[in-house]
Protein backbone atom coordinates (compact mmCIF):
# COMPACT_ATOMS: atom_id res chain seq x y z
CA UNK A 1 0.00 0.00 0.00
CA UNK A 2 2.84 2.39 0.82
CA UNK A 3 4.51 1.53 -2.49
CA UNK A 4 1.32 2.32 -4.35
CA UNK A 5 0.98 5.70 -2.61
CA UNK A 6 4.63 6.48 -3.42
CA UNK A 7 4.08 5.69 -7.10
CA UNK A 8 0.98 7.85 -7.22
CA UNK A 9 2.91 10.76 -5.62
CA UNK A 10 5.80 10.45 -8.08
CA UNK A 11 3.41 10.29 -11.03
CA UNK A 12 1.57 13.38 -9.82
CA UNK A 13 4.86 15.31 -9.33
CA UNK A 14 6.07 14.41 -12.78
CA UNK A 15 2.76 15.30 -14.35
CA UNK A 16 2.85 18.87 -13.01
CA UNK A 17 6.55 19.45 -13.80
CA UNK A 18 7.48 21.12 -17.17
CA UNK A 19 8.26 18.78 -20.04
CA UNK A 20 11.91 18.36 -20.95
CA UNK A 21 13.80 16.43 -23.53
CA UNK A 22 17.31 15.01 -23.07
CA UNK A 23 19.84 13.46 -25.37
CA UNK A 24 22.45 11.31 -23.71
CA UNK A 25 25.67 9.75 -25.04
CA UNK A 26 25.05 11.07 -28.49
CA UNK A 27 21.90 8.96 -28.81
CA UNK A 28 18.71 10.76 -29.48
CA UNK A 29 16.54 9.63 -26.55
CA UNK A 30 13.63 11.83 -25.66
CA UNK A 31 12.42 11.73 -22.09
CA UNK A 32 8.79 12.78 -21.63
CA UNK A 33 7.86 13.19 -17.96
CA UNK A 34 4.12 13.18 -18.78
CA UNK A 35 4.26 9.77 -20.45
CA UNK A 36 6.37 8.49 -17.61
CA UNK A 37 3.81 9.76 -15.08
CA UNK A 38 0.99 8.10 -17.05
CA UNK A 39 2.93 4.87 -17.10
CA UNK A 40 3.36 5.04 -13.34
CA UNK A 41 -0.39 5.68 -12.94
CA UNK A 42 -1.20 2.69 -15.12
CA UNK A 43 1.24 0.61 -13.15
CA UNK A 44 -0.38 1.72 -9.89
CA UNK A 45 -3.77 0.83 -11.32
CA UNK A 46 -2.50 -2.58 -12.34
CA UNK A 47 -1.19 -3.15 -8.82
CA UNK A 48 -4.55 -2.12 -7.40
CA UNK A 49 -6.40 -4.44 -9.77
CA UNK A 50 -4.03 -7.24 -8.88
CA UNK A 51 -4.71 -6.73 -5.18
CA UNK A 52 -8.45 -6.71 -5.89
CA UNK A 53 -8.12 -9.92 -7.90
CA UNK A 54 -6.21 -11.52 -5.02
CA UNK A 55 -8.95 -10.50 -2.59
CA UNK A 56 -11.63 -11.83 -4.94
CA UNK A 57 -9.70 -15.07 -5.36
CA UNK A 58 -9.39 -15.51 -1.61
CA UNK A 59 -13.11 -14.88 -1.19
CA UNK A 60 -13.98 -17.41 -3.90
CA UNK A 61 -11.68 -19.99 -2.33
CA UNK A 62 -13.30 -19.43 1.08
CA UNK A 63 -16.77 -19.80 -0.44
CA UNK A 64 -15.69 -22.95 -2.24
CA UNK A 65 -14.25 -24.44 0.95
CA UNK A 66 -17.49 -23.61 2.80
CA UNK A 67 -19.64 -25.11 0.04
CA UNK A 68 -17.44 -28.21 0.00
CA UNK A 69 -17.75 -28.56 3.75
CA UNK A 70 -21.52 -28.05 3.64
CA UNK A 71 -21.88 -30.66 0.90
CA UNK A 72 -20.32 -33.48 2.90
CA UNK A 73 -22.77 -36.15 4.10
CA UNK A 74 -22.62 -37.96 7.38
CA UNK A 75 -21.13 -41.43 6.88
CA UNK A 76 -23.35 -44.51 7.25
CA UNK A 77 -26.58 -42.52 7.41
CA UNK A 78 -28.77 -45.58 6.87
CA UNK A 79 -27.01 -47.52 9.62
CA UNK A 80 -27.09 -44.63 12.06
CA UNK A 81 -30.63 -43.31 11.57
CA UNK A 82 -32.81 -45.86 9.76
CA UNK A 83 -35.71 -47.00 11.95
CA UNK A 84 -38.39 -49.67 11.77
CA UNK A 85 -41.92 -49.49 13.10
CA UNK A 86 -44.75 -51.91 13.75
CA UNK A 87 -46.82 -52.61 10.63
CA UNK A 88 -50.55 -51.98 10.51
CA UNK A 89 -52.64 -55.01 11.43
CA UNK A 90 -56.05 -55.74 9.94
CA UNK A 91 -58.90 -56.49 12.28
CA UNK A 92 -59.86 -60.15 12.67
CA UNK A 93 -62.44 -62.14 14.64
CA UNK A 94 -64.17 -65.50 14.66
CA UNK A 95 -67.40 -65.84 12.68
CA UNK A 96 -69.22 -68.45 14.73
CA UNK A 97 -72.74 -67.55 13.56
CA UNK A 98 -71.90 -65.83 10.28
CA UNK A 99 -72.54 -62.29 11.51
CA UNK A 100 -69.03 -60.88 12.02
CA UNK A 101 -67.33 -61.35 8.63
CA UNK A 102 -69.05 -58.34 7.07
CA UNK A 103 -68.08 -56.19 10.09
CA UNK A 104 -64.43 -57.25 9.72
CA UNK A 105 -64.48 -56.51 6.00
CA UNK A 106 -65.94 -53.08 6.70
CA UNK A 107 -63.36 -52.00 9.27
CA UNK A 108 -60.56 -53.27 7.02
CA UNK A 109 -61.75 -51.70 3.75
CA UNK A 110 -63.73 -48.59 4.68
CA UNK A 111 -66.30 -49.32 1.94
CA UNK A 112 -69.52 -47.69 3.16
CA UNK A 113 -72.04 -50.37 2.01
CA UNK A 114 -69.87 -53.09 3.54
CA UNK A 115 -69.60 -51.11 6.78
CA UNK A 116 -73.35 -50.56 7.04
CA UNK A 117 -74.15 -54.17 6.21
CA UNK A 118 -71.60 -55.48 8.68
CA UNK A 119 -72.83 -53.25 11.48
CA UNK A 120 -76.47 -54.21 10.94
CA UNK A 121 -75.66 -57.92 10.87
CA UNK A 122 -73.68 -57.76 14.13
CA UNK A 123 -76.19 -55.67 16.14
CA UNK A 124 -79.72 -56.22 17.37
CA UNK A 125 -82.45 -54.91 15.09
CA UNK A 126 -84.37 -51.95 16.45
CA UNK A 127 -88.10 -52.68 16.19
CA UNK A 128 -90.61 -49.88 15.70
CA UNK A 129 -93.82 -49.20 17.56
CA UNK A 130 -96.99 -49.39 15.51
CA UNK A 131 -98.98 -46.18 15.04
CA UNK A 132 -101.71 -47.61 17.27
CA UNK A 133 -99.28 -48.21 20.14
CA UNK A 134 -97.83 -44.71 19.79
CA UNK A 135 -101.29 -43.15 19.77
CA UNK A 136 -102.24 -44.97 22.97
CA UNK A 137 -99.25 -43.67 24.92
CA UNK A 138 -99.41 -40.62 27.21
CA UNK A 139 -97.48 -37.60 25.98
CA UNK A 140 -94.57 -38.02 28.41
CA UNK A 141 -94.28 -41.75 27.66
CA UNK A 142 -94.34 -41.08 23.91
CA UNK A 143 -91.54 -38.53 24.26
CA UNK A 144 -89.43 -40.98 26.27
CA UNK A 145 -89.86 -43.77 23.73
CA UNK A 146 -89.01 -41.50 20.81
CA UNK A 147 -85.95 -40.09 22.61
CA UNK A 148 -84.59 -43.56 23.36
CA UNK A 149 -85.08 -44.59 19.73
CA UNK A 150 -83.25 -41.45 18.59
CA UNK A 151 -80.32 -42.29 20.89
CA UNK A 152 -80.04 -45.78 19.40
CA UNK A 153 -80.15 -44.46 15.82
CA UNK A 154 -77.58 -41.76 16.55
CA UNK A 155 -75.33 -44.37 18.13
CA UNK A 156 -75.65 -46.51 15.01
CA UNK A 157 -74.71 -43.59 12.74
CA UNK A 158 -71.69 -42.60 14.81
CA UNK A 159 -70.48 -46.19 15.01
CA UNK A 160 -70.80 -46.67 11.26
CA UNK A 161 -68.88 -43.43 10.62
CA UNK A 162 -66.12 -44.57 12.97
CA UNK A 163 -65.94 -47.96 11.24
CA UNK A 164 -65.70 -46.26 7.84
CA UNK A 165 -62.86 -44.02 9.05
CA UNK A 166 -60.95 -46.92 10.62
CA UNK A 167 -61.33 -48.99 7.45
CA UNK A 168 -60.14 -46.13 5.23
CA UNK A 169 -57.03 -45.61 7.36
CA UNK A 170 -56.25 -49.32 7.25
CA UNK A 171 -56.81 -49.49 3.49
CA UNK A 172 -54.42 -46.55 2.93
CA UNK A 173 -51.88 -47.71 5.51
CA UNK A 174 -49.73 -49.63 3.02
CA UNK A 175 -49.38 -46.68 0.62
CA UNK A 176 -48.64 -44.34 3.53
CA UNK A 177 -45.98 -46.70 4.84
CA UNK A 178 -44.36 -46.96 1.40
CA UNK A 179 -44.30 -43.16 1.13
CA UNK A 180 -42.61 -42.86 4.50
CA UNK A 181 -40.07 -45.51 3.49
CA UNK A 182 -39.31 -43.61 0.28
CA UNK A 183 -38.74 -40.37 2.16
CA UNK A 184 -36.51 -42.13 4.67
CA UNK A 185 -34.46 -43.89 1.98
CA UNK A 186 -34.02 -40.69 -0.03
CA UNK A 187 -33.05 -38.74 3.07
CA UNK A 188 -30.42 -41.28 4.10
CA UNK A 189 -29.06 -41.85 0.59
CA UNK A 190 -25.51 -40.86 -0.44
CA UNK A 191 -26.58 -40.25 -4.04
CA UNK A 192 -25.50 -36.70 -5.00
CA UNK A 193 -28.64 -36.31 -7.12
CA UNK A 194 -30.75 -36.77 -3.99
CA UNK A 195 -28.74 -34.29 -1.93
CA UNK A 196 -28.89 -31.17 -4.06
CA UNK A 197 -30.51 -28.10 -2.58
CA UNK A 198 -33.67 -28.56 -4.65
CA UNK A 199 -33.83 -32.28 -3.80
CA UNK A 200 -33.56 -31.56 -0.09
CA UNK A 201 -36.27 -28.92 -0.31
CA UNK A 202 -38.50 -31.35 -2.22
CA UNK A 203 -38.05 -33.96 0.50
CA UNK A 204 -38.82 -31.41 3.19
CA UNK A 205 -41.98 -30.36 1.36
CA UNK A 206 -43.07 -33.98 0.88
CA UNK A 207 -42.54 -34.63 4.59
CA UNK A 208 -44.59 -31.57 5.54
CA UNK A 209 -47.45 -32.61 3.24
CA UNK A 210 -47.41 -36.14 4.67
CA UNK A 211 -47.48 -34.71 8.21
CA UNK A 212 -50.49 -32.56 7.31
CA UNK A 213 -52.31 -35.58 5.89
CA UNK A 214 -51.61 -37.65 9.00
CA UNK A 215 -52.73 -34.77 11.21
CA UNK A 216 -55.95 -34.55 9.19
CA UNK A 217 -56.60 -38.27 9.67
CA UNK A 218 -55.96 -37.89 13.38
CA UNK A 219 -58.45 -35.03 13.55
CA UNK A 220 -61.06 -37.17 11.80
CA UNK A 221 -60.59 -39.93 14.37
CA UNK A 222 -60.84 -37.42 17.21
CA UNK A 223 -64.06 -36.00 15.75
CA UNK A 224 -65.48 -39.53 15.49
CA UNK A 225 -64.61 -40.23 19.12
CA UNK A 226 -66.12 -36.90 20.21
CA UNK A 227 -69.30 -37.69 18.30
CA UNK A 228 -69.67 -41.00 20.12
CA UNK A 229 -68.92 -39.30 23.44
CA UNK A 230 -71.63 -36.73 22.71
CA UNK A 231 -74.16 -39.50 22.09
CA UNK A 232 -73.14 -41.21 25.34
CA UNK A 233 -73.70 -37.90 27.10
CA UNK A 234 -77.17 -37.69 25.55
CA UNK A 235 -77.93 -41.23 26.69
CA UNK A 236 -76.86 -40.43 30.25
CA UNK A 237 -78.87 -37.20 30.16
CA UNK A 238 -81.99 -39.04 28.93
CA UNK A 239 -81.65 -41.62 31.71
CA UNK A 240 -81.33 -38.90 34.34
CA UNK A 241 -84.31 -37.04 32.86
CA UNK A 242 -86.41 -40.23 32.88
CA UNK A 243 -85.64 -40.80 36.57
CA UNK A 244 -86.51 -37.20 37.42
CA UNK A 245 -89.72 -37.29 35.40
CA UNK A 246 -90.78 -40.56 37.02
CA UNK A 247 -90.19 -39.08 40.48
CA UNK A 248 -92.22 -35.97 39.62
CA UNK A 249 -95.05 -38.12 38.23
CA UNK A 250 -95.03 -40.30 41.36
CA UNK A 251 -95.19 -37.29 43.67
CA UNK A 252 -97.98 -35.66 41.71
CA UNK A 253 -100.12 -38.79 41.53
CA UNK A 254 -99.24 -40.41 44.86
CA UNK A 255 -101.98 -38.62 46.86
CA UNK A 256 -104.78 -39.39 44.43
CA UNK A 257 -103.51 -42.94 43.95
CA UNK A 258 -103.32 -43.47 47.73
CA UNK A 259 -106.81 -42.15 48.21
CA UNK A 260 -108.11 -44.31 45.44
CA UNK A 261 -106.36 -47.35 46.85
CA UNK A 262 -107.45 -46.64 50.43
CA UNK A 263 -111.00 -45.86 49.36
CA UNK A 264 -111.27 -49.02 47.40
CA UNK A 265 -110.03 -51.12 50.30
CA UNK A 266 -112.42 -49.38 52.72
CA UNK A 267 -115.33 -49.91 50.42
CA UNK A 268 -114.38 -53.52 50.00
CA UNK A 269 -114.18 -54.01 53.76
CA UNK A 270 -117.51 -52.26 54.30
CA UNK A 271 -119.28 -54.36 51.77
CA UNK A 272 -117.59 -57.60 52.76
CA UNK A 273 -119.87 -60.11 54.53
CA UNK A 274 -118.98 -63.39 56.03
CA UNK A 275 -120.77 -66.28 54.41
Amino acid sequence: MKKLLLLLFVAFALAISPSRAHAQFGVSIVYDPTNYANALLRYAQLIQQLNQLRATYDQIVNQYDLALQMSRNLPNMATRYATAWAPWRNSDARDLYGNTAAWINGVNSGVVPTVVNGYQQATNTLLTYTPALLAAMPANELQRVQSEAATIQLTDGAAENAMEMIGTLRANALDTTNTINNIQNDSLSDDPNLNTEVSVLNKVNATNVLSLQNAQDTNKLLVSMLEQQTILSKQARDSAANVTNADISRRLNSVAFGQQLAGGIGQTLNTYRLP
